[in-house]
Formats: C-alpha cells, sequence, structure tokens
C-alpha cells in the first residue's frame, strides 16, 4: 500500500473517500442468499425455470426483498390459484398480519428503542441495575423490530394471493441454543442449515467434526451481519455455544440421569433460564460492534453506582416515566408474550375472522395515536 500511495499520492485519500461514501444496495445479501438457494436447488436436481419474468418476479417481489424472510424459489412458485381473486381470509389474515405488524413495530420496538438508544449514548452514567434493563429491552426491541417487519411482508404478501415462509415462531421461550435458531429467523437458520452445515459434512463425520461445521456456520454467520468485530465475536460465541449444547446432547444419551434432569420441570427451568441468559448477553456485541462500549457494559454489569443524572435525563425526561413505571411495562410485556405463547403454542387457539375484522382497525388506531415522534428505521436494514 505504501508503495502504491508513494506513485499516486492521492490514491489513499480516494480510498478511504471511496469507503466512507460507497453504499451497498438495500437488501442485497437476502438477494443473494436467494440467488444461491435457487442455483443450488438447480445443481441438486430441482428443475430450472425457463421463464424470466417468472424467475424476475419471485426475486423482485416487494414484501420479501429488503429483510426477507428468505425464500426458495420453488416454494414461491409453488403456489397455484385456483381464482384470480383475493379470497376473504386471505384478505382478513393480511390485514391482520400488517395490523399486529404495526404493533409490534411502532408501539413496542420504537418505544423500546428510545430507551436502548438513550440509555447506549450515555453508558457511562449507568448503574449496574439499568444496564440489565438495557440488555433486556435491546434483546426485546431487536425481536419485536424484526418480527414486525416480517409480519408486515407476510400480510402484504397475503393480500396480494402468496404466502411467505414464517420467520419466528416464540424464539425467546426456547430451552435450548439450538431450538432457539429453529425459532428465531428461521429462514435465515434453514438457509444456513441447508447451503453451509450439511455441505461441510453436518452432523454425519462425529462430534468433534460436527462441533467444528457448527461454528464454521455462525462464524460465517456472524461475519454476514458486518465487517466487525462485535458481529465475529457474536457468531462465534453462538457456535461454541451449539457445540457444546451438542456435547451435552451426547451425554445426555449415555447419562440417563443427566437425560432425566432436562426432561423434568426443574431442569426445563433452568435450561430456558441459561439459554436466554446466553442469548440476551451475547447481543451486547451484536448492538456494539466496534467492541469499547460493549466491554464497558460487562465491567460494570455488577455494583456499580450509576450517576444520579441518568435517572433525570432518561427515565424522566426521555421517557417520562419514573423507573417503577418503565419496569412495570416491561413485566407486563413480557406477560403478554407469555399469554401469547400459551394461547398460541401450547393450547393452538387462534382468533377467528370475526375478532380480526374487529380488531384490525383498533390496532391501526392506536398506532397512530401512540406512534412516537420521530421515523425509526428497522435494525436488519442495516444488514
Amino acid at each position: 500500500m505504501s508503495n502504491l500511495t508513494w506513485a499516486w499520492p492521492g490514491l489513499a485519500q480516494w480510498a478511504i473517500a471511496t469507503g466512507d461514501n460507497l453504499l451497498a444496495p438495500v437488501g442485497i445479501s437476502f438477494f443473494v442468499f436467494e440467488n444461491i438457494a435457487y442455483l443450488v436447488d438447480v445443481y441438486r436436481g430441482a428443475p430450472a425455470t425457463v421463464s424470466l419474468l417468472e424467475f424476475s418476479s419471485y426475486k423482485f417481489f416487494f414484501p420479501k426483498l429488503l429483510s426477507g424472510p428468505i425464500t426458495r424459489f420453488h416454494y414461491f412458485t409453488g403456489q397455484k390459484r385456483g381464482s384470480s381473486g383475493l379470497l376473504l381470509d386471505e384478505g382478513i389474515e393480511g390485514l391482520w398480519l400488517i395490523a399486529s405488524g404495526a404493533v409490534k413495530k411502532v408501539l413496542i420496538a420504537d418505544n423500546l428503542g428510545i430507551f436502548v438508544e438513550l440509555c447506549a449514548n450515555n453508558l457511562e452514567r449507568a448503574g449496574s441495575g439499568d444496564l440489565w434493563l438495557f440488555i433486556l429491552a435491546y434483546g426485546l426491541q431487536l425481536y419485536f423490530d424484526f418480527s414486525g417487519y416480517v409480519d408486515l411482508a407476510l400480510g402484504s404478501a397475503k393480500l396480494l394471493g402468496f404466502t411467505l415462509p414464517d420467520n419466528f415462531d416464540f424464539p425467546y421461550f426456547s430451552t435450548s441454543l439450538a431450538d432457539f435458531w429453529r425459532r428465531w429467523h428461521i429462514s435465515l437458520g434453514d438457509w444456513l442449515r441447508n447451503y453451509l452445515y450439511f455441505p461441510l459434512g453436518g452432523s454425519r463425520q462425529g462430534l468433534g467434526r460436527t462441533c467444528i461445521n457448527l461454528f464454521v456456520v455462525m462464524f460465517l454467520a456472524g461475519l454476514w451481519h458486518g465487517a466487525a468485530w462485535g458481529y465475529v465475536f457474536w457468531g462465534c460465541l453462538h457456535g461454541l455455544g451449539l457445540g457444546i449444547h451438542r456435547v451435552n446432547e451426547q451425554l445426555a444419551r449415555r447419562w440417563r440421569w443427566l437425560q432425566r434432569l432436562w426432561a423434568s420441570l426443574p431442569g426445563t427451568i433452568g435450561a430456558w433460564v441459561v439459554t436466554q441468559a446466553f442469548v440476551f448477553l451475547t447481543w451486547v456485541p451484536f448492538r456494539f460492534p466496534s467492541g469499547s462500549q460493549g466491554r464497558f457494559l460487562f465491567q460494570h454489569l455488577w455494583q456499580h453506582q450509576g450517576d444520579a443524572q441518568f435517572t433525570e435525563k432518561i427515565y424522566l425526561q426521555g421517557l417520562q416515566l419514573e423507573r417503577s413505571n418503565f419496569l412495570m411495562l416491561l413485566g407486563l410485556l413480557l406477560l403478554g408474550m407469555s399469554c401469547a405463547y400459551l394461547v398460541q403454542r401450547q393450547w393452538q387457539l387462534q382468533l377467528n375472522w370475526v375478532m380480526k375484522v374487529v380488531l384490525v382497525p383498533l390496532c391501526l388506531y392506536g398506532v397512530w395515536l401512540l406512534a412516537p415522534e420521530g421515523n425509526i428505521p428497522y435494525i436488519y436494514f442495516d444488514f
């Protein structure tokens, strides 16, 4: 580089200016992922399309274009319709998904984002309790922000007569890291398994090779999110966590007492606590990819006294809430998530179309009435 700069004195300045101003197209990673999936599927024997219009319609289908969900070509084009019009149940379901997605994004994620941003800009003043609240709030913001976007994408596709794959299935109620990745960003997890993990050998070549494959896959997943050490560190941590889970599975098959322990109620609760603690703590390098702020946060999680002005600036001025009221709202949010999990996942109950018709305008009115000021972009638009 020094030789090049000596030959062309302006080259270094040009390279820096280009790096600062060169922007990647929005949604380029999801666009590339789908192209890779199509090429690999065709190579494996799936029929290739002969219609440029059909392929273009799949690639540029706007609901999934920016941030997924990652949809395979043959899944998308295989949805043949018996009629050209929009069915009543599709229309109602589409509107309901759009309304619920707006509630997740605007009412929940954006309001949590106000606290997260204020806290991130004032970490040096925060006490240990505030830092733990920040970790919890950011994990929830990330979920509701991305899940809300996916609901909007699924709802928009429904109104156009298409069904996109689900991308979230209550990931914060998973009791293992492997289960978490089966429920979080499901289309990305499916892509990583089919086009990285299985070609590397999957779990067919012994426990050691399996752990290495898992680590490599998650390392690449971290690198995919951005060229920063925080993302790489996040991917490596999840790779190690998945390897440890796989070793634990092997031990549980040999030792019946360990298998019974994890199957018991205390074992299930303990597994959930450990899994979610790991997931939420590893969101820290994801939020602070440069590393310095993340190190500061981890160093002050215990017995650190915060600045008295932090409460005034963050809670009273920024949120216009007492800290106790903010805690209560977070508790109500977690309670609502638990109720939704019980109703939809455990009891397999769904709202009927009449309730959805009634709730759609109420949700949209609530979004319009209670939306925070300003335009807070989707977090995953950065990846």
